[in-house]
């Protein structure tokens, strides 16, 4: 067991795509903390499959290292501002940071967002410009702008005087001089071990441990990972399990866990300072404490920023419900809802007014976009809903969720892209012309009227710009925002969906399905080029006679259709729309199915 003087808690903040995995990866390999096979596999600790897919980190997870005796354990964080839960709690656990900026990009808003709650946890900063060998680095312009981002978040004088270190963590490099390459990462290591303050701790036996995440072992049932803040803990201990509603419950442990490296390794006991897994209390939840049974005395319950955005989750009530998925009640719904509050605290669930619906708040459209592919995967089918932004009353006026972007595109694109966001009630703040032509624009919009608006982005740039977002402010409502001019292409009837009709649909706009694909009255079939939505027949057959026909009339060749994936689908959906996704399949349709009746409304 290592003393708390022996130990380093921090964790690894940046943007999106900085590097942050990869860092982690050559610290593990360098101090051998990984198997062969791990060793072989890039960006170990994103585990999940979504997280490989997309290339990002959802979950906040941990490993450790030891360097000359003193053991480092090491919160890789996520970088997206949808998913700062687990930023909030990951930091709970540690006592400084590693933030990584990319030598050419610089600091961008997530950088800010994650910077921003370390700062307010008085953690000690380590800036570490990663990427140094890129050929459009730019080095002593990006160190100024990250001491311009600390005063910007009033940084105190402290953590102002931060280390800086230069790293190529794809190559396992680090130096403390830009102009010298590094040979290993024994630079980062030693300023790990010496700026990186040990955990802090009275010396009393009076137990304290945070819980700050949950996992799941087929032997040991529910595991909770705690940072402990004083006392120890240990296998068959009496520990009060102080709750969130105040009570406190007795509960004996049977299992405390270390780890190292990756892998899970089981103690007799654990010390002031340690990140540790326990087993053994089947209740509880993230935020509450593990006290001394004498004297229980509940820590502050992390506090997590509110929820931005909500949308409706029900069972699946479409004609092919039950057809691709195994778990479509709505008590299994209803079930795994409860189940990823529990281990979610960005996450809120109420009962919608519908009938076997469920209201979900989150902190995104990704965010949630994450929860529903995660739910297909399990083999859930579920109807969700458009998103919608959450509003607040402030003095008695409504008020909205604003978002800062910072939009790279080129010259010839700015009148476009300042076009679309004006009609979308955005503002530019800001706009600078960079080195390699591009230019870089700000601005402050309305989180309602970004819905939809990276599929438009990509398509205006033609592919070639580059958006993020981040959270900004709530202020006064800004009037009605119309995101979406086009409308729908409707099924009028079930069947299957021919060439002979597709090809005279084509001509009325973009279509989602190919010949041959199942469609029911009410699903969309592809999008209208006017406002207004159209009842169409894809299911019609061509007439077949004894009259012979030129080859030009007989030959049918379709546009290939558009293939939207669930967060595409997610912004473009009406809030008379909404989305039937099952394991195989995203189908958007009408909320009411039958024509005639929607004609009514």
């Amino acid at each position: 067991m290592h003393s708390p003087n022996d130990i380093r808690n921090l964790a690894i903040i940046a943007h999106v795509d900085h590097g942050k995995t990869t860092l982690v990866d050559a610290i593990l390999n360098q101090c051998g903390s990984v198997s062969r096979q791990a060793t072989a596999a890039d960006r170990v600790l994103d585990s999940m499959d979504l997280e490989k897919e997309k290339g990002i980190t959802i979950l906040a997870k941990n490993a450790s290292v030891v360097f000359e005796r003193v053991k480092v354990n090491i919160v890789d964080t996520p970088g997206h501002a949808d998913f700062g839960g687990e930023v909030e709690r990951g930091l709970e656990m540690v006592d400084g940071a590693l933030l990584l900026v990319d030598a050419s990009e610089g600091p961008l808003p997530q950088t800010k967002f994650v910077l921003k709650k370390a700062l307010a946890k008085g953690l000690s900063i380590i800036v570490v410009i990663n990427k140094v060998d890129r050929r459009d680095a730019r080095i002593s312009e990006v160190v100024d702008e990250v001491y311009d981002l600390f005063f910007e978040l009033g940084a105190d004088e402290d953590q102002i005087e931060f280390p800086i270190v230069y790293c190529v963590a794809t190559d396992g490099l680090a130096s403390l001089e830009p102009d010298i390459a590094g040979e290993d990462l024994r630079p980062l290591f030693r300023l790990m071990r010496d700026y990186i303050p040990a955990p802090a701790h009275s010396g009393g036996e009076n137990l304290q441990a945070l819980v700050t995440n949950l996992d799941a072992a087929p032997h040991f049932g529910r595991l909770a990972i705690c940072k402990v803040k004083e006392g120890h803990l240990s296998i068959g201990k009496n520990v009060a399990h102080c709750k969130r509603d105040g009570s406190v419950q007795v509960a004996k442990l049977s299992e405390v866990f270390i780890t190292e490296g990756l892998e899970r390794v089981r103690v007799d006991t654990v010390g002031p300072g340690e990140i540790c897994t326990v087993a053994g209390i089947p209740d509880v939840t993230i935020g509450e404490t593990l006290a001394d049974v004498e004297n229980p005395k509940p820590l502050p319950l992390i506090q997590i920023d509110e929820p931005t955005m909500a949308m409706n989750f029900g069972i699946n009530t479409s004609p092919l419900s039950g057809r691709e998925g195994r778990k479509i009640t709505s008590r299994m719904l209803g079930d795994r809802l409860e189940a990823e509050v529990v281990g979610n605290v960005s996450i809120k669930v109420e009962q919608s007014e519908q009938s076997e619906s469920w209201l979900v708040e989150g902190r995104g459209e990704l965010q949630l976009a994450v929860l529903i592919e995660t739910m297909r995967r399990e083999g859930f089918e579920l109807n969700v809903g458009k998103p919608e932004v959450l509003t607040r009353l402030v003095e008695g006026k409504l008020h909205e969720p604003m978002d800062e972007l910072l939009l790279e595109v080129s010259q010839e694109f700015v009148g476009t892209v300042n076009e679309n966001l004006a009609g979308r009630r955005g503002r530019m703040t800001g706009m600078t012309s960079q080195s390699n032509g591009n230019v870089q624009l700000e601005f402050v919009a309305p989180v309602r009227g970004l819905l939809g608006f990276h599929t438009d982005f990509l398509s205006s740039t033609r592919g070639t710009g580059v958006m993020n977002r981040m959270f900004s402010r709530y202020q006064p409502w800004l009037g009605d925002i119309r995101t979406r001019r086009t409308g729908s292409l409707v099924a009028d009837r079930s069947g299957f969906s021919t060439t002979h009709a597709l090809y005279s649909l084509q001509k009325r706009g973009r279509l989602f399905i190919p010949p041959g694909i199942q469609v029911y009255e009410g699903m969309v079939v592809g999008e209208n080029s006017r406002t207004e939505d159209l009842d169409v027949n894809p299911t019609r057959e061509k007439k077949l006679s004894n009259m012979r026909t030129t080859l030009s009339d007989s030959a049918e060749t379709l546009t290939p259709h558009v293939k939207l994936s669930l967060e595409q689908a997610l912004e473009f959906i009406r809030p008379d729309e909404c989305l039937e996704v099952t394991p195989d399949s995203v189908r958007i349709r009408k909320i009411e199915l039958d024509c005639h009746k929607r004609a009514k409304h």
